[in-house]
């Protein structure tokens, strides 16, 4: 459960401006700021299943969005590999190449 809230954190992050003002506030309130189901129904007096409902489908085009896009997945590969290139500049000691990666760092 807890690296589906984080896919889905990440997910959100990088695709939050493709989703309707609705779809934002439930992701929002779900996933961000920790909601229930019901707590989200009672503040838009909807039914707890039409809460449930909009979840999982924006759930759904989160990850349509990123089989297509790939930006979460680029972004993980670009983060691994700025790892290991920071420890293999670090092993051989070159000042100047670990500020670059860390300004690479700061970018992402």
């Amino acid at each position: 459960m807890i690296e589906k809230t984080i896919r889905m954190n990440y997910l959100y992050d990088f695709y939050q401006t493709l989703l309707t003002e609705k779809q934002n506030q439930y992701m929002t309130m779900y996933y961000l700021d920790d909601w229930s189901l019901g707590e989200i129904a009672d503040h838009f007096q909807v039914s707890r299943q039409a809460v449930y409902d909009n979840i999982k489908r924006t759930e759904a085009l989160l990850e349509e969005y990123e089989s297509k896009l790939m930006l979460f997945s680029r972004y993980k590969e670009r983060k691994q590999l700025l790892n290991k290139l920071k420890e293999d500049v670090t092993v051989k000691g070159s000042p100047d190449a670990i500020e670059i990666i860390e300004t690479l760092e700061k970018l992402e």
